[in-house]
C-alpha cells in the first residue's frame, strides 16, 4: 500500500493538515481535534482514515456541509448519561468532547454513556477509545455510517462500515486497543487502493451485482466481516453500531445517509450519530487491581503457544504500537494526491 507513497515526519504532517483546515475556515478547536485524530490514524497504520482525508474535510467545509465554527452543547440526562450536540461541525471535535464528558460522568457514577448527534465523519473510532484509555478509563467508541456494506447473502448496500473500538489502560505500557470495522475492510481502503492502483484482497468487496471482486474500480460495495461462510457475524455486529449510534441518539440510519463521497450535495449536514462509553475501574474492582489483572492477562496471552510457522501471539494494539514506533522514526507514508494537496 505504501509503494507509491513518500514518508514525512508526523510534526510536519500535523502542521500541514492544520494549515489547510485553517485555510478552509475551520475553528481552531475543531481543526485541532481533526488533526489529532487523523495523525493517530496515519501513525498506527490506518492510512484510509489518516491525513489523506484532509482534502475531503476541506471540501465539505467549503461547501457548507460542515459548520466551520460549531458550538458544542452538552445535555446531562442522568448521573451516567449525556448527549453531545456536535452542531454539524467536524466529527472529531464532538467525539473527543464526548470522551471528556464520559470521563466526568464515570468518575461520579462509575460509567459515562454519551450519545452524539448532529455530527459528521469522525475518522478512526480508535482515536477516541484511546483518548479515554490514556487517562485511565476503559472506553468504547462507535459510529454508524452510510450504506456501503452488503448484508450476509445480500446484493445491495445496507450497513455502513460501522467500527467498534475498545481500549483499556495498562500500567507502564501502551493501552490495549481494538479498532475494527464490521465490514471486511473500510471503504476508504478501496479508495486508497484506487488512488495507488493496487488490487484488493479477495473476499472483501463486491461489484454492483453483489459478486466478489478484487478490482478497486469495479468495487461498488463491501462484504461483511467473516467472509462468504461467516459474514452473518459481521453483518450482525454492524447492527450493534447502528443500535448505539443511531437508535439511541435519534440520528440517521445507515440507509438514510447522504453519501460521504460522490454526491452533488455537499451543503446539507449529514446528522451523524456516535456513541462513547467510559468505565472507571476505580468504581469496580479498583484501579490498582485492574492494572494487575490486565498486566497478567496480557502476559499470559502473549506467551501462549504458537502454531507451526507463526512467529508470536500478539494482543490487540501490539501491531499498532509497533507501527507507530516505526513511523515516528521513519515518517508516515502519504499518497501522491495528498502530498499535492498538503503542499509537501
Amino acid at each position: 500500500m505504501e509503494s507509491s507513497s513518500q514518508r514525512f515526519p508526523a510534526t510536519l504532517l500535523e502542521q500541514k493538515v492544520a494549515t489547510r483546515l485553517r485555510e478552509a475556515g475551520a475553528s481552531e478547536a475543531s481543526l485541532t481535534a481533526a488533526a489529532r485524530a487523523m495523525l493517530h490514524a496515519s501513525l498506527v497504520g490506518v492510512d484510509s482514515h489518516g491525513v489523506r482525508l484532509t482534502e475531503h474535510y476541506c471540501n465539505m467545509l467549503g461547501g457548507g456541509r460542515l459548520n466551520k465554527y460549531p458550538q458544542l452543547k452538552v445535555d446531562i440526562r442522568a448521573s451516567g448519561s449525556a448527549m453531545v450536540d456536535g452542531d454539524d461541525g467536524l466529527g472529531h471535535y464532538a467525539a473527543y468532547k464526548a470522551v471528556d464528558v464520559g470521563i466526568e460522568l464515570a468518575q461520579q457514577a462509575g460509567v459515562g454513556a454519551v450519545g452524539i448527534a448532529h455530527s459528521s465523519h469522525l475518522g478512526a473510532a480508535g482515536a477516541y477509545a484511546l483518548a479515554g484509555a490514556e487517562r485511565g478509563f476503559v472506553t468504547f467508541a462507535t459510529t454508524n455510517t452510510d450504506s456501503m456494506v452488503a448484508l450476509f447473502d445480500g446484493a445491495a448496500r445496507f450497513h455502513g462500515t460501522n467500527p467498534l473500538a475498545f481500549a483499556a489502560p495498562v500500567p507502564d505500557s501502551k493501552p490495549w486497543l481494538l479498532d475494527m470495522a464490521t465490514s471486511s475492510i473500510p471503504m476508504n481502503r478501496v479508495l486508497l487502493h484506487r488512488s495507488l492502483g493496487l488490487e484488493l484482497p479477495p473476499g472483501v468487496a463486491a461489484d454492483k451485482q453483489g459478486g466478489a471482486t478484487t478490482d478497486p474500480d469495479a468495487a461498488d460495495m463491501l462484504l461483511p466481516l467473516g467472509g462468504a461462510e461467516y459474514g452473518y457475524k459481521g453483518a450482525a455486529l454492524a447492527g450493534v453500531a447502528t443500535l448505539f449510534s443511531a437508535l439511541l441518539t435519534g440520528t440517521t440510519l445507515d440507509t438514510d445517509f447522504i453519501p460521504m463521497y460522490g454526491g452533488d450535495d455537499i451543503s446539507t449536514p449529514r446528522n451523524m450519530g456516535h456513541f462513547v462509553l467510559v468505565i472507571d475501574p476505580d468504581k469496580f474492582v479498583g484501579r490498582e487491581l485492574f492494572g494487575t489483572m490486565i498486566t497478567r492477562y496480557l502476559a499470559s496471552l502473549r506467551s501462549a503457544p504458537v502454531r507451526p510457522g507463526a512467529d508470536r501471539v500478539m494482543a490487540p494494539g501490539d501491531r499498532e504500537w509497533e507501527e507507530m514506533a516505526r513511523r515516528q522514526r521513519e515518517g508516515a507514508p502519504v499518497d501522491p494526491d495528498t502530498i499535492r494537496f498538503l503542499g509537501l
